[in-house]
């Protein structure tokens, strides 16, 4: 008999070598194994409204289990359709403009792989949500970060217009933004419009905290402005709507040129999405009021936090939008505030019992600007459990 040959694993070449474990499941870890309370990763700790569950549990028992049409049943792109032409007064085709997503971070990289060919520049914001960088790196395209102004997180239009060459292919923007919590607003689009006017370069619009703007401002999207809306994908997320960040379902809005596009990669990567979960959400969409109601909802929750860390030494800085609270912690009175943001929030997990997020995580060079980030969308209990410990901060 002949012996068997010895077993080799081939070595590869990484196609993303500066990436690792993201920040937020190694902070999501930490606080579970210490017992922490997690403010750190972007997620409700709280249900969803049960008419949705029995909006999707009666699509299964009706039959819906097999595969839905590739682009996303019709009667859920129909509503994104109403929704967006209520809200932002542009009406798009939903059998040609409309595409529902496996989430938002699905419909981004679906949106950069259909448009971006290798050697191609696409800006990025900076501090920027993780996915986008590496995205941009798997479609062979290179990143072109442009820093937020640190401190107020406005847009730098005149840094922005400089880093146009002719390789750009895209620039991301992100609003509400995470992790800032800022928010653009009307003039802030029309300086962009006037910006990309003369070129190719288009727009990826990531509003997936559309419905988390707190008063006296609004929801400022992209699709209402016909120079931008022309050139743009536009993405958002029912997951962070309505509460179920585990379903990952999201919808992408664009002209049929780019939606052709859009979906040949789409079909190639997940082809669909759960199908009873799309029929809950169109059934569960002809009601708005939950999504008319969630500025008030998660501006509650984001005044309770503030109220408790006002007691602190935290200095906090705005949250216009998202579910995010930024701090600085460089006023605190314990040595550590002199630690490297990421090692802050360590300690921080560790030996207060909060978990948190730094700022430098968001940037590629990891700039520490000694800013880190809470979430509040959380029980009115935990935030009052987490405030209870930040006390002694």
């Amino acid at each position: 008999m002949n012996p068997s040959p010895p077993t080799r694993t081939p070595a590869l070449q990484t196609k993303l070598p500066k990436v690792g474990t993201t920040i937020f499941s190694v902070m999501s870890a930490l606080a579970a194994e210490t017992g922490a309370v997690n403010l750190g990763q972007g997620f409700p700790d709280f249900d969803c409204d049960p008419r949705l569950v029995d909006a999707v549990t009666e699509a299964m028992r009706a039959g819906h289990n097999q595969y839905p049409p590739m682009p996303g049943v019709p009667e859920l792109r129909q509503a994104v359709a109403d929704k967006v032409q209520v809200l932002y007064g542009r009406r798009y085709d939903p059998a040609g403009e409309i595409t529902i997503t496996a989430g938002a971070t699905q419909a981004i990289l679906t949106a950069i792989l259909a448009v971006v060919r290798a050697g191609d520049e696409v800006i990025v914001l900076e501090p920027c949500y993780d996915s986008y960088v590496p995205n941009i790196e798997l479609a062979g395209g290179v990143a072109v970060p442009v820093p937020l102004m640190p401190g107020s997180f406005r847009p730098d239009f005149d840094r922005i217009a400089a880093a146009i060459t002719p390789r750009t292919r895209a620039i991301l923007v992100n609003t509400p933004h995470n992790p800032s919590a800022t928010i653009w607003q009307a003039d802030d689009w029309l300086r962009l419009q006037e910006i990309l006017a003369p070129t190719d370069v288009l727009l990826i619009s990531d509003e997936v905290y559309e419905h988390m703007v707190y008063a006296p401002n609004r929801h400022s999207s992209a699709a209402t402005f016909d120079g931008l809306a022309a050139r743009a994908f536009i993405v958002s997320s029912f997951g962070k709507t309505y509460h179920v960040t585990g379903w990952k379902v999201g919808t992408v809005c664009a002209p049929a040129p780019l939606m052709t596009e859009f979906r040949k990669v789409h079909q190639f990567n997940v082809f669909t999405v759960n199908t009873p979960m799309q029929h809950g959400l169109a059934r569960y969409m002809a009601d708005p009021q939950p999504y008319l109601q969630l500025p008030a909802f998660y501006a509650a929750k984001r005044d309770l936090l503030r109220a408790g860390l006002e007691q602190t030494r935290f200095r906090l800085l705005p949250s216009e939008g998202s579910y995010f609270q930024c701090v600085d912690i460089s006023g605190l009175a314990v040595p550590e505030r002199d630690l490297p943001e990421d090692q802050f929030c360590l300690w921080l997990t560790r030996e207060v019992g909060v978990a948190a997020i730094p700022l430098s995580a968001f940037y590629g060079n990891g700039f520490d600007q000694r800013v880190i980030r809470f979430c509040y969308a959380k029980r009115d209990e935990t935030l009052h459990a987490a405030l209870k410990r930040l006390a002694r901060l």
